[in-house]
């Protein structure tokens, strides 16, 4: 992968800042759409929230993907972008008024709905502006999955969704509202998932619902099963673009869609997380004493996944061919937890060298703080450079 960056670029470029391959990118896109294309009725939405970045976001929707938001600003920046608001979702366990009057405002397609009050603040909403709303009901599957407790989100104990229990009752509330038309129930059992077995589970689950659902004749037209799909941090250069077959292959195998039922994605990490890279420059090379330090001028600031989830990120020394030796590669930020990796290898370090943080392409630059009043790192696609 060394050899595809354009390296001799970078060193006319302030470090820290974010690099996207849009071939890669667009790879990638280009391998969603001939996946969820085999399948009938099959709707792949974008999670805004992975990374908003505008430019990444314009290659996104000139694909065709329709936009997942989690607040009233990623609904702006997916506009902004191009998406139609008939591809706009919204979710989020806390929308205030202005990002649902905005919504309103837009006609996007669906309020994914995650709580009883919730629903009544719409209905109120869309009432005043002679409108009614598409809501989608958010149900908390109390379905498990093998990934960071952080980012498991389908579990009874979770602040997401509706209870299952509660599903009949709500949808029933929705019939007698006025301004709300339902649509749909949504999920979303957690992130970074490479289990097929855990969207199989789901699968069953939403059966279950269905079936349930069915015998007190309530149709569903929407089935959203939110995201999930992981990356493989560990072989970025490997496995570029993940598993989409198989996880296409795991809902048309195992959901039971009933006849002209729709299945909506929101797609997140597994579109973009691989294209990007975070490119730091090592400012130096400490001795401690037993380990060596490479002291780079990105820090947690910049990318945060290290710190709050322990996450790996494959790094690389794109300046050196040398024999490797062992490092911890931290940042300049005055906390115990700006560390990138410990005791990795790499190719022998020096001042100036150019690192990257491989696989930082979700989560990365969206995540960036100016703690420490440190200025927030530019995002540059390969049409940049």
């Amino acid at each position: 992968m060394k050899g595809k960056f354009p390296t001799e670029r970078f060193r006319q470029i302030q470090t820290p800042f974010y690099y996207y391959d849009t071939a890669l990118l667009r790879d990638t896109l280009r391998e969603i759409n001939t996946e969820a294309g085999r399948h009938d009725g099959y709707c792949v939405h974008y999670a805004v929230k992975a990374n908003a970045n505008p430019k990444v976001l314009n290659v996104i929707c000139q694909a065709g993907l329709g936009a997942d938001c989690v607040s009233g600003g990623e609904i702006l920046a997916a506009s902004h972008a191009g998406f139609p608001a008939s591809k706009i979702v919204y979710a989020g366990v806390g929308k205030s008024d202005w990002e649902i009057n905005l919504g309103l405002d837009l006609d996007i397609f669906c309020f994914n709905v995650e709580s009883v009050p919730e629903l009544e603040v719409i209905n109120q909403l869309a009432e005043a502006k002679g409108k009614t709303a598409r809501v989608a009901f958010r149900i908390n599957p109390n379905v498990g999955a093998h990934t960071h407790v952080n980012i498991t989100t389908g579990l009874a104990e979770n602040k997401f969704g509706i209870a299952m229990r509660d599903m009949e009752s709500i949808i029933e509330r929705a019939g007698n509202l006025k301004h709300i038309r339902f649509i749909g129930l949504h999920f979303h059992i957690g992130s970074q998932i490479l289990d097929m077995d855990d969207f199989k589970a789901l699968c069953n689950r939403i059966n279950d619902l269905q079936n349930t659902l069915e015998r007190h004749h309530i149709h569903v037209e929407n089935i959203n099963v939110g995201g999930g799909l992981g990356i493989d941090y560990q072989h970025p250069n490997r496995v570029p673009i993940p598993d989409f077959k198989s996880y296409f292959d795991t809902y048309a195998k195992f959901l039971k869609l009933r006849p002209g039922q729709k299945l909506h994605f929101e797609l997140g990490r597994s579109v973009v997380g691989q294209c990007g890279s975070l490119i730091t420059k090592i400012l130096y090379v400490k001795e401690g004493a037993c380990k060596q330090f490479a002291i780079v001028d990105a820090g947690m600031t910049d990318l945060i996944r290290p710190a709050l989830y322990n996450a790996y990120h494959k790094i690389e020394n794109l300046s050196s061919e040398e024999t490797k030796e062992t490092y911890d590669v931290v940042g300049p930020i005055c906390e115990s937890s700006d560390v990138f990796a410990k005791a990795i290898d790499l190719n022998r370090c020096h001042r100036g060298d150019l690192i990257a943080l491989r696989s930082a392409g979700a989560y990365g630059e969206i995540m960036a703080s100016c703690y420490n009043c440190r200025q927030l790192p530019k995002g540059y696609i390969t049409e940049d450079l």
